[in-house]
């Protein structure tokens, strides 16, 4: 047999993840960090040991299922009820918030006002991927801060819906009603299978006893309910996170978490891995280094307003202020959902070819540069878990 020409870029590839994990596990940072800086050099901007983005996209999309799953799995289904209006209220105040920013910032550049809104809408959307990999990496994802950082995420990948709709009318575009009556239906559905697992408290999968002492019948289980249910969801135009999630409740109402958390655990870190490479990929150093002055300033001015807009919902929501803030830095950065966003926004003439790499690379360098915003945040406010 002759070696798949492929061989030594993809060995390549995983000796500099491993390398970049080994420097930064000893410089006390996340594993996040060393995904997104092995996705820069890996690919085609950087050493292009990869070069098919797309397909590293593909992949990485199924480890935010899978992340997202597993959230499901040791979600407190009670604490998120009880930050209902946080995560509703606080997402539509955060989402006006954001585009008035960007209003007093667009008088400035005279922007036309579809331009301000996208960009508002854009820079109010944080990642679901990178936080909660963080609150996960640190404990605290079952804490009061942890639970209500989770609901404003769930709630902004809602909130995507009702801004693609605005777009496209912004950019004279046509709003297909069978598509928005589609995504109703997806949206009430999933809200009474949410009530239910809550309603029931306790569910019985008609196949568990069978699969009790079966590994690999276990494996295939496991992986037909999550992606079944982001699937399913997916067919009705919602997030696949959001039926991911879902996915995960059932399981944890089912009492039957033990034997999926160790069937898809590896599953889960090779995937979340290529998620976060993707992102690294993603970045153009060449269009970074020629605009690096614009660029910078934005992400600083996206992290700043997202931390103390979100750090302001909070507290008005009754956190302290050590906690608000600290919650604040955790959603600071732009979303991976903000990359459909500016795609959009393109496609409907809102922004220009310039302005729309100008997007890739803020939004890519808020989520490489955001793990070590939210360690200084920590180490700034003292923040622990004894401060809740």
């Amino acid at each position: 047999m002759h070696m798949d020409p492929a061989m030594p870029q993809v060995v390549g590839a995983l000796l500099l993840i491993l390398l970049t994990g080994l420097l930064l596990r000893l410089l006390h940072q996340p594993h996040v960090i060393a995904y997104l800086i092995a996705g820069v050099f890996v690919g085609p901007w950087g050493l292009a040991l990869i070069t098919d983005v797309e397909v590293i996209n593909r992949l990485g999309a199924m480890g935010v299922v899978l992340l997202l799953f597993f959230v499901g799995m040791e979600t407190d289904a009670s604490k998120l009820i009880a930050n209902w209006k946080l995560a509703i209220f606080g997402t539509l105040l955060q989402v006006g918030l954001s585009v008035a920013c960007v209003w007093l910032l667009g008088l400035w550049f005279a922007w036309p006002m579809p331009r301000i809104i996208l960009i508002g809408f854009v820079i109010s959307l944080s990642s679901t991927a990178v936080v909660i990999k963080l609150l996960q990496d640190s404990g605290i994802l079952n804490s009061k801060v942890g639970q209500g950082v989770l609901g404003v995420l769930l709630a902004q990948d809602l909130a995507i819906i009702p801004m693609l709709i605005i777009l496209g009318l912004l950019g004279a575009g046509e709003v297909d009603g069978n598509h928005l009556v589609k995504q109703g239906a997806g949206a009430i559905a999933a809200g009474l299978l949410f009530a239910y697992i809550i309603v029931r408290k306790q569910i019985h999968l008609p196949l568990s006893r069978w699969l009790k002492d079966d590994r690999e019948l276990q494996l295939f289980t496991s992986l037909s309910i999550c992606f079944g249910l982001a699937l399913i969801t997916a067919w009705f135009d919602l997030s696949t996170a959001l039926g991911a999630f879902i996915a995960g409740m059932l399981i944890n109402a089912a009492k039957e978490t033990q034997w999926v958390h160790h069937t898809l655990e590896s599953f889960r870190v090779l995937f979340i891995a290529l998620f976060f490479v993707s992102i690294g990929m993603l970045l153009d150093l060449g269009f970074l280094l020629a605009n690096w002055l614009q660029v910078g300033v934005l992400v600083v001015m996206a992290l700043l307003t997202n931390t103390f807009i979100n750090a302001f919902i909070l507290k008005v929501a009754s956190f302290n202020w050590r906690d608000s803030l600290y919650a604040g830095v955790l959603l600071s950065q732009i979303g991976e959902f903000s990359f459909v966003l500016s795609a959009v926004g393109m496609q409907s003439g809102l922004i220009n070819e310039y302005g729309y790499q100008l997007a890739l690379c803020v939004i890519s360098l808020s989520l490489l540069v955001s793990p070590i915003w939210i360690n200084m945040g920590k180490r700034w406010l003292k923040w622990d878990n004894q401060y809740e």
